[in-house]
């Protein structure tokens, strides 16, 4: 029986979907129910059926920074990739959860607006990027970011200023409060396009002559540990090509886990548990996941 029968378009639900075709390191279970919505009207549905049946709500962007676990994710999943326009007056830009950081950081630069370049090679939604106070190359979204508009749990509709949103490195709010972000707000600057182009240009270089993109990977997998850099631990550790089951610690940078021959999330799980207990064996440095695991095994 399809609960949101009458409320939301056939084609935006679907039972029993593979995770895996949602998120950037191809793994995971299924989605009991999967909605991709399209307008606030309709995630402010989805909130409210699936208040009033009593299901548990987990929600998606991009799928860039989670690993979703093997026996899926029960009740609803809303994923908000196709809740994606991005809007432009003068300085500022407004773009919905579902937009690329990228697309966003793009359209800075199309309209000479300065402040973004950080975000030029950050894979992932606006939503996730709020949500983790995400950070490149010196820059991180609580540089920029004015205001959110989000969705309580209850089905209200708020917006949340800069200054409550409890900004701190990969933190914020959002990972305490189960807010649904629905748009974010960047107030940027003037500046000269050539130079937000050479900018973005250099940093995408230094993106993809470090990091690993030829395999699916769900990007930085560890917070960097204060006074060290993760990847710096565990290459010292002699880690890199280490493999448990399809997953493997990047042999061209080593705070990436990759995805080599096709991974489960229990292959992941062991992996990060075992560069945990090594790094801290031998440096005794804590090392604490950046990435987010959903769903259960």
């Amino acid at each position: 029986m399809n609960i949101f029968e009458n409320h939301i378009p056939n084609e935006k639900v679907k039972c029993n979907e593979p995770l895996k075709n949602h998120t950037f390191i191809q793994i995971g279970g299924k989605a009991d129910i999967l909605v991709h919505p399209t307008t606030v009207e309709e995630i402010t549905k989805v909130v409210e059926i699936a208040n009033s049946h009593q299901l548990p709500l987990t929600v998606i962007g991009k799928g860039s920074n989670v690993i979703i676990k093997d026996g899926g994710i029960r009740g609803v999943t809303i994923s908000l990739s196709r809740f994606d326009q991005i809007e432009v007056s003068g300085t500022r830009i407004m773009a919905q959860s579902g937009s690329d950081i990228i697309d966003v950081s793009r359209t800075a630069l199309a309209h000479s607006l300065k402040g973004m370049e950080f975000a030029c090679g950050i894979p992932g939604s606006t939503g996730g990027a709020l949500y983790m106070n995400a950070g490149a190359y010196g820059g991180q979204i609580a540089d920029v970011i004015e205001k959110a508009t989000v969705i309580t749990r209850e089905g209200n509709v708020v917006v949340i200023p800069r200054e409550e949103m409890k900004l701190s490195y990969r933190n914020s709010l959002f990972k305490m409060d189960h807010y649904i972000i629905l748009d974010a707000e960047f107030t940027l600057s003037a500046g000269d396009k050539e130079e937000i182009s050479s900018k973005m240009e250099e940093l995408t270089f230094l993106r993809e002559s470090k990091q690993p993109l030829e395999y699916p990977s769900c990007g930085s997998v560890f917070k960097r540990p204060e006074g060290h850099f993760a990847g710096k631990l565990i290459q010292d550790c002699q880690l890199q090509g280490t493999r448990i089951g399809g997953a493997e610690i990047s042999t061209k940078h080593a705070g990436f886990i990759v995805n080599v021959d096709h991974a489960t999330a229990k292959d992941y799980e062991d992996l990060i548990q075992f560069i945990q207990k090594k790094v801290w064996d031998t440096f005794q440095v804590e090392l604490e996941t950046e990435v987010i695991f959903l769903g259960e095994y």
